[in-house]
């Protein structure tokens, strides 16, 4: 009998610790295909940084992204199966910002608020 009790208490206490080795394990981000980048787009203000942000936060898996204005870094967590940095590049491109590799329409760029107006290379 004290033998079985104690195999309950072991099983127990795995399975607890399982548990909450599972609950800090984030699926969506610590996924195995999971890419994070980080990418040189221009802007100058906070309304730069919300167009930024979300224009890449609507496209299919994208799990994160964060725009910085001083040092003009945009961080980006997202899914490899679904998207690459090429097509978050393309899209920060599309509302008016330049990246390191896609130069943004002059339309989009126009289209910007005036304080948005960066000096463009």
């Amino acid at each position: 009998m004290k033998a079985i009790k104690s195999l309950i208490i072991i099983a127990f206490a795995i399975s607890t610790t399982s548990i909450a080795k599972a609950q800090n394990y984030n699926y969506k981000l610590d996924e195995p295909f999971t890419i994070t980048k980080i990418f040189k787009v221009n802007g100058v203000c906070e309304l730069c940084k919300h167009r930024i942000e979300n224009a890449i936060l609507k496209s299919d898996g994208i799990w994160s992204a964060n725009w910085e204005e001083g040092s003009k870094t945009l961080v980006v967590k997202y899914n490899k199966l679904k998207t690459d940095a090429d097509k978050i590049q393309q899209v920060i491109a599309s509302v008016g910002h330049d990246t390191n590799k896609f130069k943004a329409p002059d339309n989009s760029y126009a289209a910007l608020p005036d304080c948005c107006h960066y000096t463009r290379k």
